[in-house]
């Protein structure tokens, strides 16, 4: 897997995922969005851990900096 995720790409996602969690956990979110919070907050999570997203690959969009050579 190529990196394809820049840092500020990453600290935003790394937020979100924060802010659903905490939405999710508090109960401020129910039912079925709840879960779609939780989804969403744990792929968020792992996409910027890997500094991977599959979807840039498919759509061929790249935020990490390119190396100079």
């Amino acid at each position: 897997m190529k990196k394809n995720m820049g840092s500020m790409d990453r600290n935003i996602r790394i937020l979100i995922a924060v802010v659903l969690a905490i939405l999710y956990f508090t109960g401020k979110v129910t039912g079925t969005l709840a879960i779609v919070a939780l989804v969403v907050a744990i792929v968020f999570l792992a996409t910027s851990l890997l500094n991977f997203c599959p979807l840039y690959s498919l759509l061929g969009i790249n935020t990490a900096k390119k190396k100079e050579s």
